[in-house]
């Protein structure tokens, strides 16, 4: 059944049900193969100017890059140092443990992390009330990296899937609360006339269209950031094949109320943000899927989320596939854990 788009769901009201059933941008050519050897004389106007065309292209080449950060492309160029953290559900003090265990920020939640590139893989919201701080901290976050020349990269989990298609079920009295009065929403709309007052806000924020979910709209699914892929459930051939741009481009859109999503990409065993197939206990097959799903992507790895292992940072596959969600939040009563990439080394910081 085809979850619609536009109209508010209260799934377990309405029926469509949430739970799972049993390449890189080319570099702009700056030029510098044509430019003239180094000479002891002073340079020619036409050398002056060949420069400062070369200056230029470079200066472009910068911009696109941010440009290309900021917008969500799919593949984003390697990152000196790249760190990953798992689900964070709600627990504000876990979130912010977190990011000063990766380097980004400080006491004061301020990013400190110059060029760090961060990934954080989904499932912000749910099982906790912390939910509405750890968006406006995580979106704050977003803007310093940028202008320090890093970046912070958030992911959609099925969680804020679940949050935009009417999913409740794992909100907190506090996450209701949280939500009750946004700006943006009328609470006297229609269509949550038959549910209940305490539930209309949040349900308003989220729904495809609305204020929260055309936050979410801004975020990827899939992301690769020089040879790693990141997802919050696991990338299957399936998924490589469709295109890491078409999943992203039709989750977004749904997310701004302009279409629908495909039943695949919103719930079952075999959707990226649901998918456990990795991180549960995979077998040599399981392996051999998760390495023709790298082959396709031409990267090294794939780091996940969704699967909790409280004991900490799990590596499968023979270091193909990194499950980071450490259940850090309290719900889960794990600690905070993240993973660190550099270069080929990858390791997880406790």
């Amino acid at each position: 059944m085809r979850c619609p788009s536009l109209a508010l769901l209260l799934l377990p009201l309405l029926g469509c049900d949430a739970r799972p059933p049993a390449a890189a941008p080319a570099p702009v050519n700056e030029g510098k193969a044509s430019l003239p050897a180094a000479a002891s004389s002073p340079a020619e106007p036409a050398q002056v100017a060949q420069r400062a065309q070369v200056a230029q292209r470079a200066q472009v080449a910068q911009r696109a890059q941010v440009a290309a950060l900021a917008d969500g492309a799919s593949r984003l160029p390697a990152a000196a140092r790249l760190v990953a953290l798992g689900d964070l559900h709600g627990d504000l003090a876990a979130t912010r443990a977190a990011l000063r265990l990766a380097g980004a920020i400080d006491e004061q939640e301020r990013w400190i992390g110059g060029s760090l590139v961060v990934v954080q893989t989904g499932d912000q919201l749910d099982r906790g009330d912390g939910e509405r701080a750890i968006l406006e901290l995580l979106e704050r976050l977003e803007g310093e990296a940028r202008k320090a020349g890093g970046a912070l990269h958030v992911l959609n989990g099925n969680h804020e899937l679940m949050n935009a298609a009417g999913d409740l079920r794992y909100v907190t009295a506090g996450g209701f609360v949280d939500f009750a009065e946004v700006p943006g929403i009328d609470l006297a709309d229609p269509r949550v006339a038959r549910v209940e007052p305490a539930m209309r806000g949040r349900l308003l924020a989220f729904t495809p269209g609305g204020p929260y979910a055309r936050k979410l709209a801004t975020r990827p699914v899939l992301l690769i950031v020089g040879d790693t892929v990141f997802a919050h459930g696991g990338v299957l051939p399936e998924h490589a094949r469709k295109g890491l741009d078409a999943i992203n481009t039709e989750t977004q859109r749904w997310l701004r109320g302009e279409g629908e999503i495909s039943p695949e990409l919103l719930q079952g065993d075999e959707s990226p943000l649901w998918s456990r197939r990795f991180c549960q206990d995979p077998g040599p097959e399981d392996c051999t899927v998760a390495e023709e799903s790298l082959a396709l992507l031409k990267v090294q790895r794939m780091v996940l989320g969704h699967t909790v292992h409280t004991d900490g940072i799990v590596s499968n596959c023979g270091g193909k596939v990194w499950c980071i969600d450490v259940g850090m939040a309290a719900y889960y009563n794990g600690h905070p854990e993240v993973l660190e990439i550099v270069g080929d080394q990858v390791k997880a910081l406790r």
